[in-house]
Formats: C-alpha cells, structure tokens, sequence
C-alpha cells in the first residue's frame, strides 16, 4: 500500500482539494485498493475544521466528491507511516521539514514538482482564485500519479 499525505497550511483548502482529486484519479484508474491517501496542516489553526466552501464548490463543479475531513496538524508520526508527504508550497516544504525533523528519507516533495515546476500551489484562502488551485493540484495529481505508474505502482 502507497500511503499518500498531502500539505498545506490550514488543510481546509490545498491539501483537501489535492486529497479528494487524487482519490478520485485513482478510483478511476481501479486502483483504489493500492493507496491510502490523506491530508494534513503544518499550522494548528484550522484544526477541527471541515474543507473551506470555496473548495467544497470548486470539487463539486468538477464532478469530484468531497471526502469528509476534519483539519489536523501533521506530525513526526506522518513522516514516519507515510511514503510521500507531499507540500504545495515553499513555505510548507519547509515547516513540514521542521516538524519531520528533516527530510532523510527523502520523502518531502512539492506538488507542481510532479508538473514540471518549481512553483508554488497559490493558497485560495488569500487568493479567493480556487479555480487557479484547482487547475494547479489536478495537473500536480496527474504528474504525480504517472510518476508512481513509471515507477511500477
């Protein structure tokens, strides 16, 4: 099993919407019995939180469902279960290195990484732009989803 974490700041916004759309690829490719995946915050201030509505109604235009979550904080145990813990900006590269305690493993990685690009996941909570978040997670997704199929998934 692949298990799968994605980052953002708050995880209501990024990571969510980066959680249900790579859940979505991969039950549309039949191998959801292959991956766990989930998603997390670097911060504490959403925690407890449901996904921003922003988000909620970015997924839903897409035909994409939203899976329950409740916002937590990522911790050293993260690293440690999880094979990929996968950050959308610079910003969150960096605190998740600090909560992991570094990156030995090299586990850590940016989403649009997978794209083809160094750039960062915009954060809709500043933007108010999900559209633009979406376009970037669903091309990050689908880079980072035909990685793991060259690698053999």
């Amino acid at each position: 099993m692949i298990k799968i974490l994605f980052v953002c700041h708050g995880n209501i916004c990024r990571s969510t919407m980066a959680q249900c759309v790579m859940t979505h690829l991969i039950k549309q490719e039949g191998l959801e019995d292959l991956f766990h995946i989930d998603s997390a915050a670097t911060s504490r201030e959403e925690i407890g939180n449901p996904p921003h509505y922003g988000t909620v109604n970015r997924l839903r235009q897409a035909g994409i469902p939203v899976i329950p979550h409740k916002a937590r904080q990522m911790s050293w145990a993260d690293y440690e279960e999880y094979d990929y813990l996968i950050g959308m900006d610079s910003a969150n590269i960096r605190n998740m290195t600090r909560i992991a305690g570094g990156d030995p493993a090299k586990k850590i990685y940016k989403l649009l990484s997978f794209a083809g690009s160094g750039r960062d996941v915009a954060d809709p909570w500043y933007t108010g732009d999900f559209d633009a978040t979406y376009e970037d997670v669903e091309a990050g997704c689908r880079g980072f989803l035909a990685y793991l199929t060259e690698r053999g998934i």
